[in-house]
Formats: C-alpha cells, sequence, structure tokens
C-alpha cells in the first residue's frame, strides 16, 4: 500500500504502513524529527535513518515531502484545511430548492434591469435597391482550393446571413455545401486582421505604400531581380493576367505556387498519359457504371456539387426508368462516397495500384499487377468492375483520388479509353489552372531561393506556409533570411507573424 495523506486528521500525521510496527503522530514535528539540520537544510542522514524502518512502497512529490518539512506541512494544511471537507449544516430537498428558486429569481430580476436606450436612424438616401424587411442576394464565387463555385449570399440590411450554391452557375446547380454555411462565418470571425501590421506591430496604409514604392523602383531598375511571388491554385483569369501583368513588367521575377492539399499526382498523371496537364471532366448523368479508386468525388472534388447533383438523378427509379447506376469504390477510409457504394471493397490505400493494374490486365493491358491476387473477396470485387465495364463500353467511368501516385491516375486514363468512355462519359480540355506547374517543385525551389539568398523580396498572396509547408523545407526559418517579405491574409496567422508586412 502506497501511503496517503489523510486531509481530516487535523494534526496533519502520515500514516506509516502496517508492518513496521510503529505509529508516528505528532502535532508539529521539530526540526530533528523531519531531517533539517540547524541550517534549515535538508538532512539526507536522519531522513535515511528514519526511512529504514519503513516498509511497503511509498510514493513523493518532493524532497520536503519525504522529509517532511515544517514548509510542507504548512502547505499541506493550506491545501486541506481542518474541517474543509466537512459540512456542518446539512442540507435537504426543501432547502435545496429554496436555493435554487431564490437563484432563478434573482438571474431573471437581471434581466428586468433598465437598457439604455439607443436610437435606430434611417438612411440618408436609402438605396434604391433596398426594401427594409426585404432580403438582397448577391451573386459572388466562393473559392475552395482554388476552383470556384458561384454562390448567392442573402442580405439583410447590409447584414451577410445565408450562402447558397447559385442554380445558373454550372458548378452548383442550386446545392450547397458544408463549406458554404460554414463561410459565413468568417465574415464575423473576430479574430480577422482588422489593421496593417509593421513587424507585428499595428501600422497604417500611408506606411505600407511608401515602403511598396521603394520596393516597385528597386526592383524596375534590377527588372524584378530577387522578386518572388508566392499564391495558392489560381483559376482565375483576371487575377492571371494581373500576375502576368507584373511578371512581363519584372522579367526577372518568379511566380510559385503552393496548396497544402495538392492536386500535383492528378496533373502528373495527366502528363504520363498524354504529354500533358489537362482537366478532366467526367458526366456522371451519362454513367450506368462508375468505379471509385479512392476517389471522394462527392465530398472533396472541385466539382463536387455538380457530380453529387448527376450522381444522385442517376439513382432515382422514376419517369419511366427502373434502373439505377452502379458505384463500386475501393477505399482504405470510409468516406461520403464510399457510404454510397453498391458494392465497396476495403483495402489499404498502397494497394489501390494494386486494384488498378489488375484491372488494366484484364482488359488488356500488357502491365502487371504490384502483388499478386490472393483474397478471394479482392479477386470477386474486381472481376465483377472489369465485366461491367465490358457491358457498359461508354456508358462508365473509372475515378481516382488526388492522393494516388502519378502511375495509378495514368492507369485510370487508359482504362476509360479502353472502355470507349472518351467522348461519351469523359472529356479533356485545356487546364483550368492559369499556371498548372508541380507545386512541391515549385515551393521547394522557392525555399532554395530563400536559403541562398535570392529570393530578397517575397509576396505570398494568401495562404499560411509557415504553418503548412512541408517540414523538410524549413520555409519558416527561410523566410527570415528574406529582406521584405508581405503577406496578404484574412488573420495573423504564423505567416503574417513571420513577415516584414502584413495586409
Amino acid at each position: 500500500m502506497n501511503s496517503k495523506r489523510n486531509p481530516d486528521n487535523k494534526n496533519n500525521s502520515r500514516r506509516v504502513p502496517e508492518g513496521n510496527g510503529e505509529n508516528k503522530n505528532s502535532s508539529k514535528p521539530s526540526q530533528a524529527d523531519h531531517g533539517r539540520n540547524g541550517r534549515g537544510a535538508i538532512d539526507l542522514a536522519a531522513v535515511r535513518a528514519r526511512l529504514n524502518g519503513v516498509r511497503g512502497q511509498q510514493y513523493w512529490r518532493s524532497l520536503d515531502e519525504v522529509a517532511e518539512t515544517p514548509e510542507f506541512t504548512e502547505m499541506l494544511h493550506r491545501e486541506f484545511p481542518d474541517g474543509a471537507s466537512v459540512w456542518e449544516d446539512g442540507i435537504n430537498r426543501r432547502s435545496f430548492l429554496k436555493v435554487a428558486a431564490a437563484s432563478l429569481a434573482l438571474a431573471g430580476l437581471s434581466a428586468c434591469t433598465k437598457q439604455p436606450n439607443r436610437e435606430i436612424l434611417p438612411y440618408v438616401t436609402q438605396p434604391d435597391e433596398l426594401v427594409l424587411g426585404d432580403p438582397l442576394y448577391y451573386a459572388t464565387t466562393m473559392l475552395l482550393g482554388g476552383y470556384g463555385t458561384g454562390v448567392l449570399v442573402k442580405n439583410r440590411e447590409g447584414h451577410p446571413i445565408k450562402v447558397d450554391g447559385s442554380p445558373e452557375h454550372p458548378a452548383a446547380l442550386g446545392a450547397s455545401s458544408i463549406w458554404m454555411q460554414a463561410s459565413i462565418l468568417d465574415l464575423y470571425d473576430p479574430d480577422r486582421s482588422q489593421s496593417v501590421a509593421h513587424n507585428g506591430e499595428v501600422s497604417t496604409w500611408a506606411d505600407f505604400l511608401a515602403d511598396l514604392n521603394e520596393l516597385v523602383r528597386e526592383h524596375e531598375e534590377n527588372q524584378g531581380e530577387g522578386l518572388r511571388f508566392l499564391t495558392e491554385t489560381i483559376t482565375s483569369p483576371t487575377l492571371a493576367a494581373q500576375l502576368n501583368a507584373l511578371l512581363k513588367k519584372f522579367p526577372k521575377a518568379k511566380w510559385h505556387q503552393y496548396d497544402p492539399i495538392s492536386r500535383d499526382n492528378l496533373r502528373e498523371g495527366a502528363r504520363l498519359a498524354f504529354n500533358e496537364i489537362v482537366e478532366t471532366h467526367h458526366h456522371f448523368d451519362q454513367a450506368n457504371v462508375i468505379v471509385s479508386l479512392e476517389s471522394d468525388f462527392l465530398y472533396t472534388h472541385p466539382q463536387r456539387l455538380r457530380y453529387t447533383r448527376q450522381f444522385t438523378d442517376g439513382r432515382r427509379v422514376s419517369a419511366g426508368r427502373n434502373e439505377m447506376n452502379r458505384l463500386y469504390v475501393a477505399e482504405s477510409t470510409p468516406t461520403i462516397t464510399g457510404m454510397m457504394a453498391d458494392h465497396r471493397l476495403p483495402i489499404g490505400s498502397g494497394e489501390i495500384e494494386t486494384v488498378a493494374r489488375e484491372i488494366a490486365r484484364r482488359l488488356g493491358a500488357t502491365t502487371h499487377s504490384k502483388l499478386e491476387i490472393r483474397d478471394a473477396r479482392l479477386d470477386s470485387w474486381i472481376s465483377a468492375v472489369v465485366r461491367d465495364l465490358q457491358n457498359h463500353r461508354g456508358k462508365s467511368i473509372v475515378m481516382t483520388g488526388e492522393w494516388q501516385p502519378p502511375e495509378v491516375h495514368a492507369l485510370a486514363h487508359w482504362i476509360n479509353k479502353k472502355s470507349g468512355n472518351e467522348g461519351q462519359t469523359i472529356s479533356y480540355s485545356e487546364s483550368a489552372e492559369a499556371r498548372a506547374v508541380n507545386q512541391l517543385q515549385s515551393l521547394r525551389e522557392l525555399s532554395d531561393d530563400m536559403k541562398s539568398g535570392a529570393a530578397q523580396t517575397l509576396f505570398i498572396l494568401g495562404g499560411n506556409p509557415v504553418y503548412n509547408a512541408p517540414a523538410d523545407f524549413e520555409f519558416g526559418d527561410a523566410l527570415q533570411k528574406v529582406r521584405c517579405a508581405i503577406h496578404l491574409g484574412l488573420d495573423l496567422d504564423e505567416t503574417a507573424a513571420s513577415s516584414t508586412w502584413h495586409i
């Protein structure tokens, strides 16, 4: 048994474990009893002598507790004062209800106090489109992962209160998402930046513009030598045109892109299949068979709202339609798409490539599976997929998750072509991104330039790379070597705190 304190014992004595043959109680131990020598220090020899007769396990939080010094005894008395655990006055149910009722009554009275008078002033010149009591709707675009979705924002007297998808936007079709609903909170976030910051201190636009004009003059003379721009994924034609105009004005400057949730594997997979980066469009309204190789296209894909609408329309049995589309999903983690599957295959993420290779091999590709297919359940799932793809030529879709390696994406493109889906359920176009690059390589190049001193001025337009860049890039340390870093963002985050200017 471990020795324990007895908080209800009024002399604060220590209970000695059974078996030592004695029980010591003293109201106020002396220095000698507690191992203190004449100078106030702990006498270790006296402590050892006292503990020699103790049997059993004991635990102490400090050496003062072992020696039972007067200071520790006093602290223990303050922590557990006499009678602290004893409620002398009994309380019954009637008394408790009296106290509770009085508390509620007093709380109600506090709401009856007179509030200060506030005047509601009308518009001096009321906007023509504003009718008090009627909402106004504004069409705008919400960005997520660089891709825009058209939304309608409901306003009342200038206050946005609801965000929903625009029924006339092809990426929304009137549907909404959890990100749309949550985005309204960003407009009322009290932690949003309220002012310009210079080296962590509140500054003014005038001071920032003065520094900016000096930077512009300096880089005009050296044609942008040492000037760098870091953005997230850009699909806006307007913003892309502005950045390209800057690069023409400063020909030696460089533009880098980085998103923490990257689509680099998708880009490189398209490059393997077509020797160029293309944008793949899936037409679920034309598909009878859908195969998802760890692709959560109903939840995370940039066109998730459009895909969800088309997919669910294909599940409806009405107006003479008596067949639904069929969904096969192979995934390592339960997802929204996986929960909708007719045939779901739980499998390790690293084995998705094996599945893709085996499907391609059974369709006639000169490839081999990375691992031998020994699982009967896995073999049955692959056989069903291949059979459905062959029976529904031009009416199927094979998709791969963005985090799968480029080889799997290239295999998916080959399977779609082999199944006759190109031009039917699959179409391709130029990339929607203003500059489609391997973003991880782009960020690595920027980090190397920052460490070597080649990057002297850095504009970070959105994002928080100090927080979410790969750790081995040491982006935060490299940023300290940049002479002037200007960060544009909504919050005073890690990147803003490490930058010269935060806007």
